[in-house]
């Protein structure tokens, strides 16, 4: 482990003084996730302690980072470079203890969540921010066991993979104070990330209640023989995901609406969308319907390597937000 004195280093001061006094970070559960922050926040200059229990956790999340290459935009590699900034610990009140910003990444259970973040809680030194990585849990319910300052526990959940993917959803509990959620905005603001509030717990936060919503369609259209899985993944990465992938949902319909914007879309199209919308399908994930799920995308995917795919991907993606810095978008 790192020493006071190392974490008083003239580097780690440098970092305290960009990222408003936060010049470590906790990452604690040392997965997909847990790694890929971890990559994003030391590219950034930033120091990181690590918390895993499990065997090999320090091994595999070191082979991880090295292996990461986050958003160039703001990083300097040779800060990602130095393993003398990644620290470990098997004890997640250890990593607490010596953050200035806690950054969790747990099983998605409830149980755990709760007896993890009491656990948080009484370590991390008072208005450390604890923010929970969580997909779709309420910060309400991660914090419900803590006793010393669940004012402070939040949920901070980042878009996969975190090191390249600039959105992170900022979602307040019912004790969480304005202090915690501006801490938390203006530091994930700070390396980088494009942190938005979402102004009420909803199971999923928004972006994945987003997803779930063509998710859901998606399946439907399957179940009932209307598309493959093939021609709805085309439709999309060919289709709106292009327009998806410059500007939301909104600024699009606006700027299809020419001259009368979204206002002349809502007031034409308004009535045949509602129609559709009365129209969509409502499936359920049967046995049948996975199978069909699961064939359809082996049956699209056959002879292409994941790991190869999935480095395309992300080779793009770096392209992509490299021209949206220097495009003057909202």
């Amino acid at each position: 482990m790192s020493t006071d004195t190392d974490h008083e280093s003239d580097a780690a001061a440098g970092a305290a003084t960009r990222y408003a006094g936060i010049a470590r970070v906790a990452i604690v559960g040392t997965g997909v996730i847990g790694a890929s922050w971890a990559a994003h926040f030391l590219a950034r200059g930033l120091d990181v302690i690590a918390a895993d229990p499990a065997p090999g956790a320090e091994e595999r999340l070191r082979a991880d980072v090295a292996a990461l290459r986050p958003t160039p935009a703001g990083t300097d590699p040779a800060h990602a470079a130095r393993p003398d900034r990644l620290t470990f610990t098997a004890d997640a009140a250890e990593a607490a203890a010596a953050a200035d910003f806690v950054q969790e990444n747990g099983p998605e259970r409830e149980d755990v969540k709760r007896e993890l973040f009491a656990r948080l809680d009484a370590a991390a030194r008072p208005g450390v921010v604890l923010a929970s990585s969580s997909s779709g849990m309420a910060a309400t319910v991660i914090a419900r066991d803590c006793t010393a300052h669940p004012e402070r526990v939040l949920v901070g959940h980042p878009f996969n993979p975190p090191h390249l993917i600039p959105l992170v959803e900022v979602v307040p509990g019912e004790l969480t104070t304005e202090h915690a959620v501006d801490t938390a905005l203006a530091f994930y603001t700070a390396v980088g990330k494009k942190p938005i509030r979402v102004r009420r717990e909803l199971p999923g936060h928004l972006a994945n209640r987003l997803q779930a919503a063509l998710w859901r369609e998606a399946y439907s259209l399957v179940d009932r023989g209307v598309a493959t899985v093939a021609d709805i993944d085309t439709a999309i990465a060919y289709g709106p995901g292009l327009r998806w992938a410059i500007l939301g949902p909104f600024a699009n319909q606006h700027l299809s609406g020419g001259a009368g914007g979204i206002a002349h879309v809502l007031a034409h199209l308004g009535p045949p969308t509602e129609a559709w919308w009365r129209d969509l399908g409502d499936p359920s994930l049967t046995p049948e319907l996975t199978a069909k799920l699961v064939a359809g995308v082996d049956e699209a995917l056959a002879g292409i390597d994941h790991t190869a795919l999935a480095a395309r991907r992300d080779a793009l993606l770096h392209v992509l937000l490299a021209a949206k810095a220097d495009a003057d978008l909202p």
